[in-house]
């Protein structure tokens, strides 16, 4: 009994949470029937509105397993968004070369290489799009023969891509020259992703290593580029050291203020700190075509700031800026009865925590802590603020 206690266990959490599928898609171009799997993120059947960025995978059949557990991983502590995930099958009879077959003069694709370009920009995507609820945000992304086919979704004026990860890629010829000069013709935010390592193959080195000199001279500020040459790595095991580099690379906008970003970029501003909250939001909407509401996390965050820097007045612009985000919630009313704390005006300090007392919790805003609140502000004559930092304000990630 015990033994099958403990298979339960260990069993019952992929049960759970794992939404992985297989589906086929019929393809008119190339005639024949194409596998992928797909999966689908934690909260899709539950949040019937929201749209999730898509992560199309080359070689699917081995490259899903590390990005699927690099994104669950990352979106479980709020550092990546959620990403609906679907990896093509290249595993039949090598389709993985015949899939990315090109003309060895042109350097373009040819013969099934050409029909497999078509079949993912005019059919898998559009049926994709059609069938689950996809954001504007596509990320594509492959290894060695996949990792340079990908590249030619770039070759197009509008890319049908937002982001690419090429991992140690074999290049067609010439296509290290091209790929630079694509790269500074764009204007809409790009980004783009590439590695190598000490014990990769010494051709694809070479040239990955000769692109990444091109792009270094590229200057626009919306391509967002990044490059690694992994030590004592090989041509397979730096797959796994580039996926989370490449992910927090592509989404690390996306990420809660961190203890650093509050050092350096927040607790050192002179004013503004409200402003730097809305734009960091806007640039994630911007850059990752995702509209995503403030977290309560970067809220305490921007109020240790005002505290420690006594810039009182923004609590108002911040209580405003609650009740947009969360307008049934206390958070509003507690700013504002921060302000006033802060600032002397108990009455009305105790005002806005009765106010909030009478509003839905959040995070470690609770009922017993507003009524704790309002009965200091009671009897309390003056007070000396203290400073704070994010991590005595700001409410824990999940254990």
């Amino acid at each position: 009994m015990r033994k099958f206690l403990t298979f339960f266990i260990f069993i019952f959490p992929i049960i759970t949470f794992s939404q992985v599928s297989k589906d086929t898609i019929f393809s008119q171009k190339l005639k024949e029937d194409r596998e992928f799997s797909i999966s689908l993120p934690e909260s899709y059947a539950t949040n019937k509105t929201k749209k999730y960025p898509i992560l199309l995978l080359l070689d699917g059949d081995y490259l899903f397993n590390p990005f699927y557990g690099a994104l669950n991983y990352g979106a479980y502590w709020e550092d990546i968004p959620e990403v609906i995930i679907v990896g093509i099958s290249q595993n039949q009879k090598g389709e993985r070369f015949t899939d990315c077959s090109v003309d060895p003069e042109t350097g373009f694709p040819d013969a099934k290489g050409e029909l497999f370009y078509e079949f993912i920009g005019q059919e898998l995507m559009p049926f994709l799009e059609k069938s689950y609820r996809i954001a504007p945000f596509k990320i594509i992304a492959g290894h060695d023969v996949t990792a340079g086919y990908l590249n030619f979704f770039l070759y197009k004026d509008q890319p049908l891509f937002n982001a690419y990860i090429s991992l140690s890629p074999q290049f067609p010829v010439t296509m290290e020259e091209t790929i630079s000069e694509r790269l500074s013709s764009f204007n809409q935010p790009l980004f783009y992703y590439q590695a190598t390592a000490s014990g990769d193959i010494k051709s694809i080195k070479e040239k990955t290593i000769q692109l990444d000199a091109a792009v270094q001279e590229i200057k626009k500020p919306n391509l967002n580029y990044r490059f690694d040459n992994f030590p004592n790595a090989s041509h397979y095991s730096l797959v796994l050291y580039a996926i989370p580099n490449a992910l927090y690379h592509i989404f690390g906008i996306y990420q809660p203020i961190s203890v650093n970003e509050y050092n350096e970029k927040i607790a050192n501003l002179p004013s503004g700190y409200v402003d730097y909250l809305n734009k960091k939001y806007e640039t994630i909407e911007k850059l990752l075509n995702l509209k995503t509401r403030i977290r309560l996390n970067d809220f305490k965050a921007i109020e240790a700031a005002i505290i420690k820097n006594k810039a009182y007045n923004e609590f108002g612009e911040l209580s405003n800026l609650a009740e947009k985000q969360y307008p049934k919630s206390m958070l509003a009313n507690y700013e504002l009865a921060l302000m006033y704390e802060y600032t002397g005006d108990f009455s009305k300090a105790r005002k806005y925590y009765q106010a909030a007392y009478e509003r839905e919790e959040i995070g470690n805003l609770t009922r017993d802590m507003m009524y704790e609140k309002m009965e200091e502000m009671k009897n309390v004559k003056t007070k000396e603020p203290s400073e704070t930092t994010p991590s005595e304000t700001a409410p824990d990630k999940k254990p």
